[in-house]
């Protein structure tokens, strides 16, 4: 295993700026300079992403900025200490010391361990004093060599700083007792840095205290014994909490993980406060809608996260049912829909139907998808509600998606009827019910109330009026032609390209593979609205990998080897693949991608190009009509949106030069 740190990796007594941003980005071109990462706007982006989601400055004068990196080929800590000291929103002040974690995306266990061992580390002030006196790089890169160094421990010894599970001790009779948990997004530097705050804090006022760090040195749960005895549980978490059932019951504090480190005491006071309140908050049964993320979120970021997640449930029951009706077509031809029921039923292997083996097995294939898509709105509205509510708002979700459907309110019906179904069980869920009571609730009251006030509530209400929206909508995209319909296709090739993958992508994804269903031989206007989202989603990919290929100086090397494998992926439908290149250079990739997707979508749409398969992109050719046109629709968009980023790349806003050569770093 390489050093974690070099000489090289270290700037002393150095000036970089006076904002965070700049002291990272001087950091990061060290990591790259060192050859442990292949390319500085991508490290740089990730790390700024991660100081985004939660400043890294700590008491004591330090920041740890870190990331998980697709750049960084192994992991890496690079070093400044600062002459002029940076803001990185610590309450103390600013910081003089600041290490950039950098850790490749995959990286393994025992590394991961190494930077969970050197952040624990951080919290010790014989250490961070050390590094402050330290006279020269090669004395930083001592110091933290014997602190990362694996320590021989006798058999039958534990070291509580490095296990996954931290503790003051034994619990002496009387003593309180409380259980912890923590975990930042990356689970590198924070879940460990305040785990051994807590510790310490609690050790302090004479309080047992276990912690379970949820980070990426591995997991290892708290005895459940542990987690019995205790009088409060602390969740400083900036993430869903894994196994949060485990502690249902027990009085609750939340906070974010930054404040276990700033503000371990407080935290310890109010969970001791909880333990002798009657009142206290409680983690329920299955999920405790009050944690931390949640709190953080405002009511648009809850509605967004819950419909994505229907949408990503939704996809699995559509694509598959979408191919298999496609199959059933090229199997049985477009009439297997007026007597599949029949050949299901009264035929079998042994007794073909007029047509022979061909009709039979188009009739099994086009039932079977049939059905599967029968799920669409049912698993949109469980899913939905499944986000909001966790396992209880499962049965009253997919209950009131099938009202939905019922009554002909389609996809819509099932958005409401899911964040209706979700706001019932969470709202009971909160309740602070005596125990005898509480393992009824997930299981049998919560989905029996939450059911019949949603689908009550569409059945007397709701259902009716968007049933009558749904038909309107369906009446208007059945009646589109020519330019309203090409003008359609250009808002769909936008949104697909606009956040590859993303939120919007979804919606557009989303609205195409809704409306199949409903698509018939008379009614086309669905499968031309998939074909159109499908050939756009396919165009950014494609086109960043022809760029590649136009002009290979203007792409770095990981660019140039994410280009080649862009080919099969923008083939197969996947627009992600073109997120390497937005996430290097967002503001000349998005624009062209979208560019080039527009013009797709616009002439799938003017074509009349359809597609009976939501996905799957040039391998399911046999459920797209048109074919040649969809392949020439999507040939057209990528030449587009190739040359569009070469000559932005090119002739647009260079990157900022390379600073005035008294910004440079030096190595004292």
């Amino acid at each position: 295993m390489s050093a974690l740190i070099t000489p090289e990796l270290v700037a002393l007594d150095t000036y970089l700026g006076t904002e965070p941003k700049d002291v990272i980005r001087h950091l990061a071109e060290l990591v790259v300079a060192s050859g442990r990462a292949t390319e500085i706007e991508a490290l740089y982006a990730d790390a700024l992403a991660r100081e985004a989601k939660t400043a890294t400055g700590i008491p004591g004068g330090l920041a740890i900025p870190h990331c998980r990196s697709t750049a960084v080929l192994e992991p890496t800590l690079a070093l400044a200490r600062l002459s002029t000291p940076v803001d990185f929103g610590s309450k103390d002040g600013p910081a003089d010391l600041v290490f950039l974690i950098a850790a490749p995306d995959g990286a393994d266990q025992e590394h991961l361990q190494i930077l969970a061992k050197l952040a624990r580390s951080l919290m010790k002030k014989d250490f961070t004093a050390a590094l402050r006196d330290a006279s020269n790089t090669q004395q930083i890169v001592e110091l933290v060599n014997n602190v990362v160094a694996p320590v021989a421990v006798a058999a039958g010894a534990h070291a509580a700083t490095d296990s996954a599970n931290t503790g003051t001790g034994s619990a002496q009779t009387g003593m309180k007792r409380i259980v912890a948990v923590t975990a930042c997004p990356t689970g590198i530097a924070h879940t460990y840095m305040a785990a051994d705050s807590l510790v310490a804090a609690a050790k302090a006022v004479g309080v047992d205290l276990q912690v379970e760090t949820q980070g990426s040195a591995g997991l290892t749960p708290l005895d459940p014994a542990v987690i019995a005895a205790a009088d409060a549980v602390i969740f400083a978490v900036d993430v869903d909490v894994r196994g949060r059932e485990r502690f249902a019951g027990k009085p609750v504090i939340n906070a974010p993980v930054k404040r276990g480190i700033d503000e371990p005491g407080r935290l310890i006071e109010e969970a001791l406060a909880a333990a002798l309140n009657p009142n206290a908050r409680r983690v329920s049964g299955t999920v405790d809608q009050n944690d931390a993320t949640e709190k953080s979120e405002h009511l648009g970021q809850k509605l967004k996260r819950a419909l994505l997640t229907g949408v990503s449930y939704m996809i699995p029951f559509v694509a598959g049912g979408g191919l298999l009706i496609a199959l059933g077509f090229a199997l049985g031809g477009y009439a297997i829909t007026e007597v599949a029921d029949e050949v299901v039923l009264n035929n079998s292997l042994f007794n073909l139907p007029d047509g022979g083996m061909l009709t039979y097995l188009g009739a099994v294939f086009f039932k079977i998808g049939a059905l599967s898509m029968g799920f669409l709105v049912p698993a949109l509205a469980g899913y939905i509600s499944f986000a909001i509510a966790d396992r209880p708002g499962i049965a009253p979700g997919f209950v009131a998606g099938s009202v939905a459907g019922f009554m002909g309110a389609g996809f819509l019906g099932g958005i409401v009827g899911g964040l209706l179904a979700g706001i019932v069980a969470a709202s009971f869920a909160k309740l602070n019910v005596p125990r005898w009571l509480r393992s009824l609730m997930p299981v049998v009251i919560i989905p029996l109330i939450a059911s019949i006030v949603a689908s009550g509530l569409m059945f007397i209400v709701l259902g009716g009026p968007i049933a009558l929206l749904t038909v309107g909508l369906g009446d208007w995209l059945n009646g589109m032609t020519g330019a309203s319909a090409v003008i359609l296709g250009v808002i769909l090739g936008l949104m697909m390209a606009f956040d590859l993958g993303g939120p919007v992508n979804k919606v557009a994804y989303a609205f195409a593979v809704a409306g199949l269903g409903a698509a018939t031989l008379a009614n086309q206007a669905p499968w031309q609205i998939m074909a159109a989202v499908m050939a756009a989603g396919m165009v950014p990919p494609l086109a960043m990998a022809l760029a590649t290929v136009l002009d290979r100086k203007l792409f770095s090397v990981t660019e140039r080897e994410n280009g080649k494998a862009a080919w099969l992926l923008g083939a197969s439908f996947i627009s992600e693949g073109a997120i390497p290149f937005a996430a290097a250079d967002v503001f000349r990739v998005i624009p062209a991608a979208m560019l080039g997707a527009a013009v797709t979508g616009g002439l799938s749409m003017a074509w009349n190009i359809t597609s009976k398969a939501p996905h799957g992109g040039v391998f399911v050719f046999f459920a797209i009509d048109n074919f040649l046109l969809f392949l020439l629709a999507v040939a057209i968009g990528t030449v587009v949106s190739a040359f569009a980023v070469v000559g932005l790349k090119r002739y647009a806003v260079r990157k900022r030069a390379v600073d005035a050569p008294e910004a440079v770093l030096v190595n004292a």
